[in-house]
């Protein structure tokens, strides 16, 4: 009895390790096939960037010899240096900046309080008016482009960049801050309620536990709604085209559009897409930097918020 037991149990034992390194093995298979088409699907989106920045470095003229130079010959790095003496990139830069950052604190100021009262005070009919604040999310900002113009013509603000920057101390004008008002609630009605009931019982107003409570404890949820404030005024294109008609205040988005037309970016064989790229990767190394510095908060912001799903 003792020899079968032992017999029987060895079986049993070397069933559980095979059925166990089959586990393994397809868990394995399964992973190298989800590492295999995200290496594919990141190779096919970075072609783009890898054309810009090899075009960047290109002589003028060989941009689209072919067959294609992924490396070019020679290496033309003085194409950087050029850009600045050709165009006002420095000043273009500035303007970018400008926008990006004073924009980027309007929003993350006024979608922060506005998210504050949705989240921590109950008031009448306060789910009814947040779905109307997140149906404007359907709405294409292009539907109040238009009366958008004439009020900041009548203001005075046409081709002034604070065009670009006063909507979003009031809810974003023409193209909406609903979507940080969203991301920020979400993030604060994970906050205990027993914060806001003990600096109650203290003494503190709503503004206070806004400031000084719920403000510092949403770090991830604001720098989150920072990244994409300034991923959108970095890179947008629409609002400084409507906006803006002088050479002075064109953010680098809109200065690249130009940069072809500008006949001091224009060499004897017709437009200068070397320095057009190498324009395009100045304008792309900020965000990589800052994205890079900052993606911890970032996807911290985007767990704890629910935008990354279940």
């Amino acid at each position: 009895m003792g020899l079968a037991t032992a017999a029987k149990t060895d079986a049993i034992a070397g069933s559980s390790r095979k059925h166990e390194r089959g586990h393994f093995l397809r868990l394995g298979l399964v992973r190298l096939t989800d590492y295999a088409i995200l290496i594919f699907i990141g190779g096919v989106s970075s072609v783009p960037l890898i054309w810009m920045t090899s075009t960047s470095l290109k002589e003028t003229g060989r941009e689209f010899v072919f067959p294609p130079q992924i490396i070019p010959d020679p290496i033309v790095w003085l194409n950087y240096r050029d850009v600045w003496s050709v165009t006002h990139m420095h000043q273009f830069g500035l303007n970018s900046i400008l926008v990006a950052v004073f924009a980027t604190i309007g929003t993350v100021l006024t979608c922060s309080l506005v998210a504050f009262g949705f989240a921590r005070i109950d008031f009448p009919a306060k789910n009814s008016l947040f779905f109307l604040l997140i149906s404007t999310l359907m709405l294409p900002g292009i539907i109040t482009l238009v009366p958008t113009f004439v009020l900041f013509r009548l203001m005075g603000l046409i081709n002034n960049p604070l065009a670009l920057i006063v909507p979003w101390w009031f809810g974003g004008g023409a193209f909406g801050a609903a979507f940080y008002v969203f991301l920020m609630r979400q993030f604060m009605l994970q906050l205990p309620r027993e914060l806001d009931e003990a600096a109650l019982a203290d003494g503190a107003t709503y503004f206070r536990i806004y400031w000084n409570i719920i403000l510092p404890l949403s770090g991830p949820a604001l720098a989150t709604s920072a990244i994409f404030s300034i991923l959108h005024h970095w890179n947008d294109f629409l609002a400084p085209l409507i906006f803006i008609n002088s050479e002075r205040w064109r953010t680098m988005a809109l200065a690249l559009r130009f940069f072809l037309e500008d006949e001091t970016s224009h060499g004897a064989g017709g437009g200068r897409w070397n320095l057009l790229m190498a324009s395009a990767v100045l304008m792309l190394i900020p965000i990589l930097v800052l994205f890079f510095s900052l993606q911890k908060y970032f996807i911290r912001g985007i767990a704890f918020t629910g935008l990354a799903g279940r």
